[in-house]
């Protein structure tokens, strides 16, 4: 049994290893492959858990405890379900719910009114900030129309080429009516 209990413990070990170093990928892959159970209890975080506790808390109880090797599995297992319930509900569960990141897309510009903050030149380069969410990301600006923007302008970024974002500016009276 101690050699059970050293292999998943090492197995779980060696998947948090790789998973610090490539996680989002593998677990991609390894939640699409469990998607036909469609039993959100399996995700990788909570199979990995489970199985890393089942090995130590076997090979900790198989020496310290002078239990017979049937108590210690049991026990082991019990052990990796109450953390694998605990990972599931205190880490999983709580982060579908949670609100989707602040990061965004150089691609999302495009449509989006922002301010101008830093002025833009004719010909030249400034800078805008725009609403993403909660929070607001300042971008390299130009003119898309080759005309200069103040600071302080409403402006709709009209389209997104080699990392800047080319703004053109809005009339307030447009605005108003509702046209954009």
């Amino acid at each position: 049994m101690q050699t059970l209990y050293m292999a998943a413990l090492t197995l779980g070990v060696l998947f948090a290893l790789v998973s610090l170093l490539a996680g989002d990928i593998i677990g991609d892959v390894l939640h699409s492959s469990l998607d036909f159970l469609s039993v959100d209890f399996l995700s990788p975080a909570v199979l990995a858990g489970g199985v890393t506790v089942f090995g130590g808390a076997g090979i900790l109880l198989g020496r310290y405890s002078g239990l017979g090797s049937g108590a210690v599995g049991a026990l082991s297992l019990l052990a990796a379900l109450a953390v694998a319930a605990a990972l599931y509900l205190g880490v999983v569960k709580p982060m579908e719910r949670s609100e989707v990141s602040s990061g965004f897309s150089m691609t999302e510009l495009p449509g989006r009114l922002g301010e101008i903050t830093v002025p833009v030149p004719a010909g030249g380069f400034g800078e805008v900030m725009v609403r993403f969410g909660a929070s607001n990301s300042l971008h390299t600006a130009a003119s898309f129309d080759g005309k200069p923007l103040p600071a302080g302008l409403r402006v709709v970024v009209v389209e997104v080429r080699e990392g800047v974002a080319y703004a053109a500016g809005l009339d307030e009276e447009e605005l108003k009516r509702g046209d954009l």
